[in-house]
This record gives structure tokens, sequence and C-alpha cells, in this order.
């Protein structure tokens, strides 16, 4: 199979509407999309990206109408979330339709849906008139593409085509909320900061999911973000080992420049969960062995950014 490399909407929904997949670029990481509807095309998604069959996709729609075609019906505190963070990095966790196909969900009987915010997105979801599975669109457990160039390098010859825009502007995934209980439930941390959906609805919580439980949202089961050479996280200089192929990211730098082959300081942790996914994958190319990443205070997007190194270093 060639992968064509399109700028146009309309051409990428033409694949979509005649059951192939497509990735395309959102606010938070490139997607690898498919009608929702159209269990072909899902199980496409599954073969392309080598995904297991039980972690479930999220549903992106073009307005807030659409989430009617989805789920039965929208609890009251999805109502708040979608009010002010829709469209935007939310994910909303809700009971399913009948006629959303199993598949889409894993078997459960709820459906993970956002409204992207980018604009090329937005089209792209108009222009196929359905709503589209989007999980991100690289090989699973490797690190999220934050460029076309990165989902090229993981699915070139694997998928018909990839819709081209520029970086995504942050970097890490949507942030996942389970509204399905009267009590909302992170299920996945990102740009929506715990701290702002607390001043939303202040009963929201963190997930405290037992690891038997199957997970209603990507990105909590399987090993995830990982690159080729092993990402330890530290907090201090003393930490860091010398090594012949060593790469560095955090907001401050922890030794000289030229000690690493690869070294990255952000000023912000936003900075920094921008970066890190486009920064481990270019660690990659340069077959570096060991990955230094310092560890931020769990708080705002430091949360998310420090639950994505974890996952990596595992």
């Amino acid at each position: 199979m060639r992968t064509l490399l399109t700028r146009s909407p309309q051409t990428a929904a033409k694949y979509i509407l005649q059951g192939d997949i497509v990735a395309f670029p959102t606010e938070t990481v490139y997607g690898l999309g498919a009608n929702v509807f159209d269990e072909n095309a899902l199980r496409k998604i599954f073969i392309a990206k080598k995904r297991p069959i039980d972690n479930p996709f999220i549903a992106h729609v073009h307005n807030v109408g659409d989430i009617e075609l989805l789920a039965k019906r929208i609890t009251p505190s999805a109502e708040k979330f979608i009010a002010h963070f829709f469209p935007g990095p939310l994910t909303v966790v809700l009971p399913k339709n009948d006629s959303v196909p199993m598949i889409a969900t894993a078997g459960l009987p709820t459906i993970a849906i956002r409204m992207p915010h980018h604009p090329i997105a937005q089209a792209l979801l108009r222009d196929c008139g359905v709503p589209l599975a989007a999980p991100s669109a690289n090989l699973s457990g490797k690190p999220s593409p934050t460029t076309w160039q990165n989902v090229l390098a993981d699915m070139d010859g694997r998928i018909s085509c990839i819709l081209k825009g520029g970086q995504t502007r942050v970097g890490l995934e949507s942030t996942v909320v389970d509204c399905t209980s009267k009590v909302p439930v992170v299920l996945r941390t990102g740009a929506i900061t715990l701290e702002q959906l607390l001043r939303i609805v202040p009963s929201t919580r963190l997930s405290g999911r037992k690891s038997k439980e199957q997970p209603k949202s990507p990105g909590m089961k399987y090993r995830h973000y990982s690159p080729q050479a092993r990402v330890t996280i530290v907090s201090q200089p003393a930490e860091i080992k010398s090594t012949a192929r060593a790469a560095y990211i955090g907001i401050r730098s922890f030794g000289r420049s030229n000690d690493f082959l690869l070294h990255r300081v952000c000023g912000t942790p936003k900075e920094y969960a921008h970066a890190l996914f486009a920064f481990l994958r270019e660690c990659d190319e340069a077959k570096i062995s060991v990955i230094y990443c310092q560890s931020v205070e769990a708080r705002g997007i430091g949360l998310a950014l420090m639950d994505r190194l974890q996952r990596a270093s595992h």
C-alpha cells in the first residue's frame, strides 16, 4: 500500500467514506481515524497500529449535536464539562448508543467522546459527516506522534492517507473523564488539568482503578509512550550516570549540554509536555541508549507529564 500525503481534508474524507483509515492532526497528537460506525474500517486501525483488541477508541465529533449519535444520554457532569471545555483536549466517557459497534468500545457499554479544536480536524469531521474513532496515529507502545513526519515513520505503507498539518499545540493526549456516575473520575490526565475540572465539578476525583478492571480509556492498561532507549526519571544531577549515548530533557539544565548527545531544556512544565514525545522520537533516530528526564511537581499539567514519563520508563 502506498500512503498518500495530502493537505486537503476533502481528499482525506473520501478515504474515510470508502472505508479506509486516515491520520490527521488534532491539538493534542495526530489521530488515526475511521468511521466509528464501520466495523471493517475499525479493524484496519487495530491492524495498522498493532493495537490490542481490548483497548477502546475515542470518538471525535464535529459538534455537540453529534454526541447524540454516540451516547444514550449526556449526564449532568458531562454537560458542564462539555459547556466549558468543548472543543478542546477533553474526552468524556458516557453510556453508549446501541448503534455504536462494540469493537469501537472494546466491548464496553460506554464510549469516550471528544470534540477537537484543531481547524484541520474540524474540517475533516465536517467533510466526513460522521464521527471518527481515532486513537493516536503511532504503532502501539511507541511515543505518540506530534508531527505528520512522526506518523509517516510509523505508518508509511500501513494506512491509506496522512492529512498533513504542523506540529500539534499540546503534545500530550486528551484528558479523559468518566462521567457515567454521579462523581466524575479522571481516567487519564492531560492538558485540561484536575484543578480546572474541580472548578467546574468540585466532586471530580482521580481514578483509583484496580489493575484487573477493564479500562474505559486508552492509555491505562498497556505500556505506552516508550522509545527504544531506556527512560530514567531523575530529580537531581547526582542521579545521572555518565554514558556514551545519553540524552537529557527537563525544565532546567542538569550538567553541561556537551555531556549529552541530545540536550533539551524547556522553560516550563507546559513546554516540557509539548516537547516530550517529539524528543523521545528524536532520541530513537539518534540511537540514544538512555534518556534522562527531569521529574516535575505533579500538579497542573505536571501531573499528566509525570504520568507519561512513568509509563515510558516502565
